[in-house]
Order: C-alpha cells, then structure tokens, then sequence
C-alpha cells in the first residue's frame, strides 16, 4: 500500500461528498486506502459514507472526540500506532480534510514529489480557497513567541511583505515557489511512514488547531524536511465545520497555548511568559482563563 488516507468529518456530509469524488476520480499508479472518521455527526455524514462509498473505511465515532484522537483512530486503523508501524502500513499517510477537492493527478504528483527526496519527511500542496485565493495557512512558521506577538497585535496583517513580521503565514514569499518550511496545514498533510514511526501520531492534548503544527514541530525535531510544493493546487473551502462550532474560536487560543507550553515555555524569560499569558487572556477570553491561571487542567 502506497497511500493512506485519513478524513475527519464533521457536519460536513455534502463536501465530504465531493471530497471522496475527487479522491476516487485520482489517476497514478498507486494503491490507496481511505478511512473516514466520523465524529458523531448529524447530517447523515455516516449513512451518506455507508451507501455511496463501500470501499471506504468507516469509523463512525459516538461522540465528537476532536481532529488529533479521530485522525489517530484513523492512522490506527491503517496500521499506525504511537511510534510504530505494522509492515502492512502505507508508505505515507495523508491528513485530508473533508472540504478539499482535488484535482486528479495531486496525489500522485504528491507521492511521486516525496519519493524523489528521502529527506522529506512532510509535505503540503498549494492550498486555494473556492475564490482562488491563497488559503495562507498552507505553509507557516511555528508560533514561537516573538512570531504570535507580531500576529496578536497585528503587525503580521499590517506589515505582510515583511520578512520579520510577515513569518507567521510566510507571506513575503512568493506562493508559486517550492519552499522549506516550518509546517504545512492539516488540510492537506501527506507524512512519511518512517517519520510517523520515529515520532508518532497526533498528540490528543489538542482538541482541533495546534495539532498539526505540533506533528510538524517533532517530525521537523527528528531532522526532516517539512516542504511546500506549490506546483500541486488543491481546493479548500476552509472551516467548513469549524465556522459550525461556537468552540472553534476558543480551541484556537487554547491551541496556542498548548503549543507555547509545550515547546516554549521553558526558554521563555518570566516577563515574556507573563506578556504571552496576559495576550492570550484577551484573546482567548473568559472560557481560557481557567487553564491559563490553572497549569494543573493539564495534568
């Protein structure tokens, strides 16, 4: 097996419709695996799975367990497990979500982009929005201090051609150019197996967001290359399910702080770490401030 393909719906039943569509409708040489992991949806995402693509994997999930823990039932099911895999593993897995359409030859312009380069240990297409926009997620710096400072205050929006304040969605860089980068969004995430078995999977710690700049983070720690291939374009139509959810706005700042906590916090002076936890407490408002003042909820 080539390819695994992992989908995390929710809500989403008519995009994912087309999602699977333009998966099925993928030319290449390759073998592919699907698993779509629905997390308790209520639009007959399942039922829509169940009749129209019994070639697919389905997980149907009794609850909404959040991106990290469903993309992980899915990596599981491929034959993935925290640190490991089973020989029967693809050789890559992809993080697809369920409100991207891709064109026919992406995946195995993708696959045949990794085995050309043994070092690459993630990689990310050119991702657009339906207006054919930059979805500028799609390639990133990770969220270190000084760079969430520059977006929290508004400087990265204010000043976006600015190699010192434009890091964040690295937007002084041309967007047709291949690039070595921090991380790729989770949209569209295709990991080598060799890097999900030295680092393992998602770190459930995340609810949605944060989780794919963290894989990036360790995969990136573990000496691979994390690129931006632009000369693949895949559509997003981008928080499909998220603009659903009165958590997402909430689970975003959370994101950051885990983030920061994680792989910041220990080599950040005090009156920084006072600054970072002061911003994000009017970010992320009321409902962050308990796991801001109580470092035991993450226990």
């Amino acid at each position: 097996m080539d390819l695994g393909i992992v989908i995390v719906n929710w809500n989403t039943r008519d995009l994912l419709r087309e999602c699977l569509r333009s998966v099925e409708m993928s030319q290449g040489n390759f073998a592919w695996r699907v698993v779509v992991v629905d997390n308790a949806s209520s639009d007959g995402s399942a039922d829509m799975v169940r009749a129209e693509f019994p070639d697919v994997t389905l997980i149907a999930s009794a609850e909404n367990e959040g991106y990290p823990r469903a993309n992980n039932r899915g990596l599981r099911a491929l034959g993935f497990a925290q640190g490991c895999a089973d020989e029967d593993a693809p050789r890559y897995a992809l993080a697809l979500n369920p409100d991207t359409v891709l064109p026919p030859g992406a995946l195995s312009d993708m696959l045949a982009y990794m085995d050309a380069d043994a070092t690459i240990g993630v990689s990310g297409p050119k991702l657009v929005l339906p207006d054919g926009s930059l979805d500028l997620a799609c390639r990133r710096s990770f969220p270190t201090p000084e760079i969430s400072f520059y977006r929290m205050v508004g400087l990265s929006k204010l000043f976006p051609r600015s190699r010192r304040f434009g890091r964040y969605n690295l937007t002084y860089l041309d967007p047709d150019v291949e690039t070595e980068v921090d991380s790729v969004v989770g949209a569209f995430m295709l990991v080598r197996r060799a890097a999900i078995q030295q680092v393992g999977l998602f770190d459930e710690t995340f609810f949605m967001y944060g989780e794919d700049l963290d894989w990036a983070f360790r995969i990136k720690q573990a000496g691979w290359k994390v690129m931006y291939h632009p000369r693949v374009t895949v559509t997003h139509v981008k928080r499909a399910a998220s603009r659903q959810s009165r958590r997402a706005q909430r689970e975003f700042y959370r994101a950051m702080l885990l983030f920061y906590r994680k792989h910041y916090r220990q080599t950040t002076p005090w009156w920084l770490h006072s600054l970072i936890l002061l911003g994000l407490a009017l970010k992320g408002g009321r409902p962050l401030w308990h796991e801001l003042w109580h470092p035991s909820a993450f226990a």
